[in-house]
């Protein structure tokens, strides 16, 4: 199974020093573009992880996964450019990224963009070697959710 690219839209405000996905950027199977820029890779057989949308799973395999990056205050004027996408959502995962904001409340079910592309990859089936590689939080995010994992994955799939 070969997926198209992971496309993640970085908004121009998000700072690199905050941006959990930014040690992606050199993957083969990630494509960067900056909001509100498209790249040449169409959309044709995409989805968008979101809020409200169905369930992502194993049927989104040869899907490419359109994220936006953002706070959740751009990230959801983000979504509107992309609402031709069908969104698709992910079951509750408890994140690890220390979240503080004092004008904004976040989304219980939050996630970091990195966990939240993880947790993607893991209802997919796709391969997950190397994504949290540089995520400060990584060991946290996977005890949190192990069961959610061990869950998901099957046998002969290595662990994170």
């Amino acid at each position: 199974m070969t997926a198209s690219p992971t496309i993640v839209v970085v908004h121009p405000k998000e700072r690199r020093s905050k941006c959990s996905v930014w040690p992606l950027r050199d993957r083969d199977d990630f494509v960067f573009w900056k909001y509100p820029i498209r790249g040449p890779e169409p959309l044709d057989g995409y989805v968008r992880l979101g809020i409200g949308g169905e369930l992502l799973g194993p049927d989104d395999a040869e899907r490419g996964l359109l994220v936006v990056d953002g706070t959740w205050r751009y990230a959801e004027r983000m979504e509107a450019d992309f609402a031709d996408v069908p969104v698709r959502s992910l079951p509750e995962w408890t994140t690890a990224y220390p979240r503080v904001s004092k004008q904004y409340d976040d989304p219980a079910s939050g996630l970091a963009t990195v966990e939240a592309i993880f947790a993607a990859f893991v209802a997919t089936g796709r391969e997950t070697t190397g994504l949290l590689d540089h995520y400060h939080w990584a060991d946290a995010f996977l005890a949190a959710n192990a069961e959610l994992i061990d869950g998901q994955l099957e046998p002969d799939q290595p662990r994170p």
